[in-house]
């Protein structure tokens, strides 16, 4: 570790805590040249292993920028790009693993996107599970009206129909 004020290499270390979310680590640290103290801070590397086998490290903007075309001509902001990339982020790091498959990457993207932006989210999807066919849209939009209907706790589509077409009220006789 090189001392930012005078450049010597001869640094010690004084305090080492672990940070909050437990993805680095602050080291205090006293330079025995000029004797002046810094703060350094040491995150672990996530690496990308891509289906070849080629790893890389993970890159934050990569992940949004696929994502950003997914969300083209969507009402999504670029600071809510920014949060989801962050998420990602932290979903991956909170794993725990150095090493990443590529397809931890998508699977990390698509629950943000999915409460981000539903059409988005179809675009994703669409191309990040290859989806061959109508059929595969249709199957992923009922997935998602049915998730959305569980969490409302409201009837079905179906039931609901049945529901309004069940009118109570007395109708006037002429």
């Amino acid at each position: 570790m090189h001392c930012p004020y005078c450049r010597a290499t001869d640094t010690r270390v004084l305090d080492s805590r672990v940070a909050e979310d437990g993805g680095s680590i602050r080291r205090r640290r006293t330079c025995s040249t000029c004797e002046r103290r810094f703060t350094t801070v040491e995150l672990m590397q996530l690496t990308v292993v891509k289906r070849s086998g080629a790893t890389e490290p993970f890159v934050r903007e990569k992940a949004v920028s696929g994502v950003r075309k997914a969300c083209k001509g969507r009402p999504v902001s670029e600071d809510q790009l920014a949060c989801l990339g962050q998420e990602v982020e932290d979903a991956l790091r909170t794993a725990g693993a150095a090493e990443i498959p590529a397809h931890e990457v998508g699977l990390a993207i698509l629950g943000p996107l999915r409460r981000l932006d539903e059409v988005a989210y179809l675009r994703f999807a669409s191309v990040y599970r290859a989806f061959s066919s109508a059929a595969d849209f249709e199957a992923e939009i009922a997935m998602l009206r049915a998730e959305a209907v569980e969490q409302r706790g409201a009837p079905a589509t179906s039931e609901r129909r049945d529901l309004e077409s069940d009118d109570l009220t007395p109708q006037p006789t002429g």
